[in-house]
């Protein structure tokens, strides 16, 4: 049968008259979608990653408060690197990872590069991969390559570097293999109880002109992106948001993302639910805290509950293959893209979460302004957050309050990113950089910045974490006795002193050399562009006013090019690529509270990073490069390790690994908000850091025997904390302490602990065990 003769394709100068009205079909059909496809092309293509990386759980110090007594003994919940890209689909490329650690490290970075270069060329170099950290205060140290930094971890810990290194490899490849094509939205709002100025005197020292321009006295805005694939639809986000990641405080001995980690977590559960439906059903490792919904409710009574629960008692321990750990946990659907959301760090130099302010703990009376002291004395001022006195209450609502926030960005975010993809690099050597500041009579003078050095009032530590002995913030003399001290180990020369001044100089970092640096001299600076988003990649903490006067330096230059407008969004991203400690403003510097005397490379500090800031931007929008012949310097092979190893794991006589020491009530119910706990004979969590795994499971009986995961050591409410009964101990116990959910469905439920021994000879050997079963209702 004929089509009527409108359907026909009419093909003048052709030997044959007309085309099958099938094939005109096909053709118009394949025109419709070319053009479709032309009209609703995404500008770039994105993919993001995330990945384990959780370090030992045991026996090492953790960075952040340098606090020797502060040992890694448990999970509180586990650590991350969240990575996006965006690649123009014929153009530049740029990586941005974010790390749930204390800082970035030169020596992780390094090692980073090299291996993305192994696998991708030159797609990934240092140019246009950023990495940067949360500053949880709670991860395992021993990870950065300079002495100062790894005192108190004694030495250099392999195992914490490897597993970062390792964990930002698979972040990036992750992403890299999600690259497709979408979209990117940018919005921006205030968050207003996140955060309070912990160094108010030395904000107080900037120019009142200069203050009166901002109403609080740290930065409340948060700038968030929003990546939406073209098919699957929302992916992640990342924000950036300055508050410290302190709510943990330094007694804490569990590995612990602090308020950001907290936060991610919160909203890649929240996503899991609202965002993308049709992966909210699956049960992953990222996602077991979900796997309730997939089990109904039991329609048994009480009574019958506990009868079933009571039929199962503890397992006793067994040894299993690792697979068997794995599998657990993995996610059962590896090839579908996971949303990843990540809490970035900005400039948060002076900013800390113990929003409530800092208390003396003797007399509850506030805290000397200008020492932050309690009579004279540095130790007993504390700060306090929102959930004092309970840590991980203040960790939960600081980290909420950011949760939040992203939400409402995320889902009202409208305005959509659009332009080229760019970056600038360079090194620099900020022990000696000439810098052109201007004078008091509007002329312009050449300074210098000087070798790294730490003032007295870095030993005094800050509101969120005290010193001890007699060290106190504000000092600009020193004391005596700590001066005949610093002398031992190496007395600064006069023009140190001249150059550092008004700084009294404690530890003369930049000039000790011995076994090798103990502080950087150089340093990264990188500007990554993604349309009208721009991000100021800085290798250290920033205060409140020394962020505003760099990134609005930047915006100058970027919009005075006429390339950009005002709609341009600048955002600083703190600890990225490597680590220096603080940059105050020059102001703040004379002060010499803590975060000035953390200023290593003198008064002019602020002053060389704008100027360097402003010559890559200068360079960005005039297409041009910026050669240098600095490299840091690879300490890899110099490190030296004094944490001893794993020797020998024992259990008791008649025990095994994974038996219960001491185990759930018998025929015990729990209400929602109860705590269940139980015991397990354990070997050191160094054995295997079990990454992607689990030490602590919660499992819910689904019918008659069949367990599912419900809870592992990465969700909230599961904590896994070890401990020995004497320190040098070759026993040890593991505790699984479940807050049950308001959530969480009644039913029977039981605790499984994984662990990994090893013995005097041979190699290690894994293990299970289960508590008994008990009943939620």
């Amino acid at each position: 049968m004929a089509p009527p003769s409108s359907s026909r394709c009419q093909l003048h100068g052709s030997a044959s008259p007309t085309i099958s009205w099938r094939l005109c079909l096909f053709l118009l059909l394949v025109l419709q979608s070319c053009c479709s496809r032309a009209l609703s092309a995404s500008p770039y293509l994105v993919g993001m990653g995330s990945y384990d990386i959780t370090g030992p759980a045991a026996d090492v110090n953790m960075m952040g408060y340098a606090s020797s007594d502060q040992i890694a003994a448990g999970i509180h919940f586990r650590l991350k690197a969240r990575a996006f890209i965006v690649a123009e689909p014929d153009g530049k490329r740029v990586v941005f990872v974010n790390l749930d650690a204390c800082m970035a490290s030169q020596l992780v970075t390094i090692k980073v590069l090299e291996r993305l270069k192994a696998r991708y060329g030159d797609l990934y170099n240092e140019n246009n991969v950023a990495i940067s950290g949360i500053h949880t205060h709670a991860g395992p140290g021993g990870y950065l390559q300079y002495v100062v930094y790894i005192v108190t971890s004694l030495g250099f810990v392999r195992q914490s570097f490897d597993v970062i290194v390792d964990g930002i490899e698979q972040t990036i490849v992750e992403a890299h293999n999600n690259l497709r094509p979408g979209k990117i939205y940018v919005n921006k709002g205030d968050l207003l109880d996140a955060g309070v100025n912990r160094s108010p005197s030395a904000y107080l020292n900037n120019p009142a002109e200069e203050r009166s321009k901002y109403q609080y006295n740290v930065d409340k805005e948060m700038t968030l992106i929003k990546f939406v694939d073209d098919e699957l639809g929302p992916i992640g986000s990342f924000n950036w948001f300055a508050t410290h990641g302190t709510s943990m405080s330094r007694t804490n001995s569990l590995i612990s993302g602090d308020n950001k980690g907290a936060a991610a977590r919160f909203m890649e559960d929240w996503a899991g639910k609202n965002v993308n439906p049709n992966q909210a059903a699956h049960v992953s490792s990222e996602n077991l805290r979900r796997v309730s919904a997939l089990i109904s409710e039991p329609n048994e009574t009480s009574d019958d509950l506990i009868r079933l629960a009571s039929s199962y008692k503890a397992s006793g321990g067994r040894e299993i293959s690792s697979s068997s750990i794995t599998r657990r946990i993995r996610s059962a659907q590896e090839n579908k893209p996971k949303f990843v959301s990540a809490f970035c760090q900005s400039n948060c130099g002076d900013v800390s979460p113990n929003v409530l302010g800092a208390f003396c703990i003797d007399t509850g009376l506030p805290c000397d302004f200008n020492h932050s002291t309690c009579n004279g004395k540095n130790e007993l001022c504390y700060g306090r957050g929102p959930g004092y006195p309970d840590e991980f209450e203040s960790t939960r609502i600081i980290g909420n309050r950011q949760f939040l926030k992203a939400i409402d960005l995320f889902n009202s975010a409208s305005k959509e990113i659009q332009g080229k993809v760019d970056y600038r690099h360079t090194y620099l050597d900020f022990s000696q950089l000439k810098v052109n500041v201007p004078t008091s009579t509007g002329g312009q003078q050449v300074v210098q910045t000087c070798p790294a050095a730490m003032g007295f009032a870095f030993a005094a530590g800050t509101t969120d974490g005290p010193g001890a002995f007699d060290f106190k913030q504000g000092d600009n003399k020193g004391n005596p006795f700590w001066k005949l001290v610093r002398n031992v180990i190496r007395a600064p020369e006069a023009e140190q002193v001249k150059c550092q001044a008004p700084k009294p100089i404690l530890l003369d970092t930049g000039e000790m050399k011995v076994p090798y640096d103990w502080a950087p001299a150089i340093l990264p600076i990188q500007i990554i562009r993604i349309g009208q988003l721009v991000i100021l990649c800085v290798p250290g903490e920033f205060t409140t006013m020394a962020g505003r006067r760099l990134r609005d330096a930047v915006k100058n230059v970027l919009t005075n090019s006429g390339q950009f407008d005002n709609n341009i969004h600048v955002v600083l991203a703190g600890l990225t690529n490597t680590y220096s400690q603080y940059i105050t403003t020059f102001e703040e510097y004379q002060m010499q509270r803590y975060e000035g005397a953390s200023t290593l490379y003198g008064p002019h500090t602020l002053s060389a990073y704008i100027q360097e800031f402003q010559r890559l931007a200068t360079a960005m929008v005039s297409n041009k490069d910026v050669p240098t012949n600095l490299q840091p310097p690879d300490l890899l092979n110099r490190q030296i390790e004094l944490l001893p190893g794993v020797i020998v794991d024992k259990a008791p006589p008649g025990v095994t690994f994974g038996d219960v020491s001491s185990d759930v009530p018998a025929n015990s119910t729990f209400r929602k908000g109860s705590i269940v706990n139980a015991t397990f004979y354990s070997a050191c969590p160094r054995n295997d850091l079990l990454t992607d795994g689990t030490f602590a499971l919660v499992e819910k009986l689904d019918g008659t025997d069949n367990w599912v995961p419900a809870y592992d050591d990465d969700d909230w409410s599961l904590r896994f904390v070890w401990s020995r009964p004497a320190k040098l101990s070759p026993r040890s116990f593991a505790t699984l302490e479940w807050t049950v959910p308001e959530d969480a469905p009644s039913g029977v439920y039981r605790l499984r602990h994984f662990g990994a021994s090893k013995p005097l000879i041979g190699s290690i050997k894994y293990f299970t065990g289960t508590s008994s079963a008990f009943v939620v209702r």
